[in-house]
C-alpha cells in the first residue's frame, strides 16, 4: 500500500487495463459474432461500421476483436499465474513483454490503417488501441522492475 492506503500497485493497474480491455474487445467480438449494431457516432471522420467492417477486421479470417480479447485474456492470466511455476517465475514477465510488444504493434499498425487506409476511426478501436499502450507502458515498467531487483 502506499501512503494514501489504496493498494493501486503497476501489476493491480495492468490487471485493471486487462479487464478494461476485455470489455472493449468483448464488445467489438460481440458485435461481430452476432452482426450487431454497434453504437458510435458516424460522422464521416468517425464511422465504426467502416473500420470494423473492413478488410483489415480479420486477420487470416479471424475476426481482429478476437485476437484482441484472445490476447488480453492471455496476458491476465500470464500476470493472474506468474508466481505459481518456476517457469512463469523465471520467464513469466518477459513472455508477457513480447505479448505487450506483439499487440502494441499490431494496434499502432490498425490505428495508421484507420488513419491512412481506410480514412475513418472507430471510437471502440481507438479505446483499445488506447488502453493497450497504456497497458504496455505498465508491462514495460513491470519488465524493467523485475529485471533490476
Amino acid at each position: 500500500m502506499n501512503e494514501r492506503g489504496f493498494g493501486l500497485n503497476a501489476w493491480t493497474f495492468a490487471l485493471v487495463l486487462v479487464c478494461v480491455g476485455l470489455v472493449i474487445s468483448g464488445y467489438l467480438s460481440y458485435v461481430k459474432l452476432l452482426d450487431a449494431p454497434i453504437y458510435c457516432s458516424d460522422d464521416g471522420t468517425f464511422s465504426c461500421g467502416v473500420v470494423t467492417n473492413s478488410r483489415y477486421s480479420t486477420l487470416g479470417g479471424i475476426p481482429v476483436a478476437y485476437l484482441g480479447f484472445g490476447l488480453y485474456m492471455l496476458i491476465g492470466v500470464l500476470l493472474l499465474v506468474e508466481h505459481t511455476h518456476v517457469f512463469l517465475r523465471d520467464n513469466g514477465r518477459l513472455l508477457v513483454l513480447i505479448l505487450g510488444l506483439v499487440g502494441w504493434t499490431f494496434s499502432m499498425w490498425l490505428v495508421y490503417v484507420q488513419a491512412v487506409v481506410i480514412q475513418a476511426y472507430c471510437q471502440w478501436c481507438l479505446s483499445h488501441e488506447f488502453n493497450f499502450t497504456v497497458l504496455f507502458g505498465i508491462i514495460v515498467y513491470l519488465f524493467w522492475e523485475d529485471v533490476n531487483n
